[in-house]
């Protein structure tokens, strides 16, 4: 797939995985839909990134006002398009920025999305902003894996992630160490040609996100492993991680 758009531009990700991303993306929403509806009260709440709807939709369908901000015109049409979709209003544009207006009671990033942000910077911004939106007692939550430094090990990664008689696909890795940042293609070669997936993250661990929050006047009000609720240790590979606003 060839694109004309830049790592870091807010838009390339769901320009270029929106055809086929629900396809790809079977991870059961039922666990975060319950954790966050726990936490919506019975205000609004702002989904950034919301993409398909993956997270938005079972949650609007149980009441809760749901908005979106989405950087991809395109994913969010795939969410319009969705049963349920028309009412789940959705922003295109920067979720750095965070283009609404609040208050919401809850906040919040699933699945990675704040490494999407390629710059401490931005990262920042987007804290700063969580907080600019949240009500009094408002809640910012954000899941995403914990780093594992051996992923990084020399530079780069290349692996084949399928091959069969018609194709065969990989995916390539460079890493920045100073930086924590990798940009990633997933390149599939088959008869039609060589179709490229292009993505960059900027990673860091659980307490560089607190050191954020806190600079944003959000403190951390308890980290758990998993939606589920395992608690979190020095092996644990991923968190949910819930900040509050401390003013």
């Amino acid at each position: 797939m060839a694109t004309s758009r830049k790592f870091g531009d807010p838009a390339l990700f769901g320009e270029v995985w929106a055809d086929d991303y629900d396809d790809r993306t079977t991870l059961d929403p039922a666990p975060a839909v319950d954790f966050l509806a726990g936490l919506a009260g019975g205000g609004r709440v702002l989904e950034l990134a919301v993409g398909t709807g993956r997270v938005a939709l079972p949650l609007a369908a149980r009441g809760i006002r749901v908005e979106g901000v989405e950087g991809s015109a395109k994913m969010a049409a795939r969410l319009r398009g969705k049963p349920g979709g028309d009412g789940v209003p959705v922003t295109v544009g920067d979720m750095a920025e965070i283009p609404v207006d609040g208050p919401f009671t809850l906040v919040y990033l699933v699945y990675n999305t704040i490494f999407n942000l390629l710059e401490a910077e931005r990262q920042q911004a987007c804290f700063d902003n969580a907080a600019r939106v949240l009500g009094a007692d408002g809640a910012f939550v954000i899941e995403a894996y914990v780093p594992d430094p051996a992923f990084f090990d020399r530079g780069q990664r290349v692996h084949a992630l399928s091959v069969t008689e018609d194709s065969a696909t990989i995916e390539v890795y460079r890493f920045d160490p100073a930086a924590q940042r990798f940009h990633s293609q997933k390149i599939t070669f088959d008869a039609d040609g060589v179709h490229l997936r292009p993505h960059a993250e900027r990673y860091c661990p659980p307490a560089e996100l607190d050191l954020m929050a806190d600079r944003a006047g959000l403190r951390l009000e308890r980290r758990i492993a998993d939606w589920s609720g395992e608690p979190f240790g020095p092996d644990s590979t991923g968190h949910v991680s819930v900040y509050r606003c401390a003013r």
